[in-house]
């Protein structure tokens, strides 16, 4: 992924509200990359317009190759359909499905039959310790059992890149470790990108790199020892 002079600008009545500004970033495949800010310092508005769910007001943003902010709507879900996987802090999983019915759910509109979406899903979800849970529906499930299943559901469809934005913000500590483990754990035996986007520094220290972001913009990049080792 390379962002190239990306700014974003929204337009309130008559004023003008920069959120990013002039944003250069690499990340090559397979980096755990952290972006790390506090509230309102833009990075969530980094997250999107690296997931194609916003386009910049200027600049360009190559995925693969591909400038997706040129895309049009129905390419960029196909897109993020066959290349992204997301991590959510507040789960987002459909509370009238069971795990394996949310894991698998991602599949369907791959086209994949439901005896392979399921063995899939199964399979992801004794991965992340919850063999005994595949018919529970969210409710059923305590915050980091949801979580769980929610990081199985990004990882099913063995995407290239995985964002996880706050992933671990409703979480304890003792369940955000176990949490930044699985997912750290599955995105580096896979050589898959992992783009963390936290307030939280000890998440940070799970990266490859950490970009810090302060008012809309990087304020400055260091690498990390290891996923879990102190900053350099």
């Amino acid at each position: 992924m390379k962002l190239t002079d990306i700014s974003k600008i929204y337009r309130i009545g008559t004023e003008k509200v920069v959120a990013l500004e002039n944003i250069n970033l690499e990340i090559p495949k397979g980096e755990i990359c952290c972006i790390l800010g506090t509230s309102g310092s833009g990075k969530s508005t980094l997250l999107n317009l690296m997931a194609g769910l916003e386009r910049p007001t200027k600049g360009n943003i190559k995925i693969k190759g591909k400038n997706i902010e040129r895309m049009s709507e129905n390419s960029l879900a196909k897109f993020r359909q066959n290349y992204v996987g997301f991590v959510f802090q507040s789960y987002n999983l459909l509370p009238a499905l069971t795990a394996v019915e949310n894991v698998s759910l991602p599949l369907i509109f791959r086209g994949v039959g439901k005896k392979t979406r399921n063995e899939r899903a199964k399979k992801l979800l004794a991965q992340v310790g919850l063999e005994k849970h595949l018919k529970h529906k969210p409710n059923q499930m305590s915050g980091g059992q949801q979580q769980r299943v929610g990081i199985a559901r990004a990882f099913v469809g063995k995407p290239e890149i995985i964002f996880a934005d706050e992933p671990t913000g409703n979480l304890d500590s003792k369940t955000t470790i176990e949490v930044m483990k699985l997912i750290t754990g599955i995105a580096r035996e896979n050589n898959q990108t992992l783009i963390i986007v936290t307030h939280d520094v000890n998440i940070a220290k799970y990266a490859d790199r950490i970009v810090y972001i302060l008012d809309g913009n990087i304020e400055k990049i260091e690498k990390t020892v290891s996923a879990e080792g102190e900053i350099v």
